[in-house]
């Protein structure tokens, strides 16, 4: 199976016939059946707010969650470190995401590393540990640092995560010599492999002025580039369950148009979407 989504509901117009307003989750889930939503990265959402969300989307739409900012050591070197904070930081989010446990609307948690978490002693024995204060839940691993892809010791990785059982984020985004990551098409359990295609646009990336946030994920992928991510898609498809692409080259608004693009491209379709609805006028 393949699936796609954007990040975020709101902001893809091309989803609504180009109407410049915001996109509800309702009509959002009437053409795409997966979604990921960053707003756990910022502040745990209480498990009523979930099921609200729940109440938008059919059945079978399933949500990606990012993991919480203290989750991924996105603090670390910070003066407000809080141990304790930190595990109870894992203890909420178990509960927050129980309503999609229990309605198999969780695809799956989202890590993405901070660019400082590189490869190291400690930080592997952070996976492990993630793994065991989050029980079975399904877990992506992002890792933003070019120290977790040296050559020689990218098998070794893939195999500390498939005994960890944690999919390997996939990324697509700019990157040099000494920063940013490859794409490195391996995955780690066989339930899902997941893209995340962040765009090409390497100086708005890698230049951090004060418009770097509106800016970095301003990029359209090409035809011949999407192309190039069907056969990514087409190789990954025998080895696992499903194949999920999540487009964020958002700035500019052009996640919508390349992941319906890539659908048509790759003839997909899917069962189970939610009604749209009809304009009257």
């Amino acid at each position: 199976m393949i699936t796609i989504g954007l990040t975020t509901w709101k902001e893809h117009p091309a989803l609504i016939n180009d109407e410049q307003r915001d996109v509800t989750l309702t009509e959002y889930a009437a053409v795409l059946p997966t979604v990921e939503v960053d707003t756990p990265f910022y502040g745990i959402p209480r498990a009523t707010t979930v099921t609200k969300w729940q109440q938008m989307v059919p059945a079978n739409f399933q949500f990606i969650l990012k993991a919480n900012k203290v989750m991924t050591k996105h603090d670390y070197g910070s003066d407000e470190v809080d141990e304790d904070a930190r595990k109870q930081a894992f203890v909420d989010y178990k509960e927050m995401i129980k309503p999609l446990v229990r309605k198999h609307q969780l695809k799956t948690i989202l890590f993405q590393f901070p660019p400082f978490f590189r490869r190291s002693a400690e930080n592997l024995q952070w996976l492990f540990e993630i793994r065991d204060m989050m029980g079975n839940l399904p877990i992506a691993v992002e890792f933003r640092n070019p120290s977790w892809y040296e050559e020689t010791l990218i098998p070794d990785l893939m195999d500390y995560l498939t005994r960890l059982h944690m999919t390997h984020v996939i990324v697509d985004e700019p990157h040099r010599l000494n920063d940013g990551v490859p794409l490195v098409a391996d995955a780690t359990t066989p339930e899902l492999a997941l893209l995340r295609l962040h765009g090409r646009n390497e100086k708005g990336w890698f230049d951090q002025g004060k418009d770097w946030r509106g800016k970095r994920t301003l990029y359209r992928y090409s035809e011949a580039e999407l192309k190039q991510f069907a056969a990514v898609i087409n190789q990954l498809t025998p080895k696992v369950k499903e194949v999920c692409i999540i487009f964020n080259n958002n700035s500019n608004r052009d996640a919508a148009p390349n992941a319906l693009e890539l659908q048509r491209m790759m003839g997909i379709s899917w069962d189970g979407l939610g009604l749209q609805q009809l304009s009257l006028f």
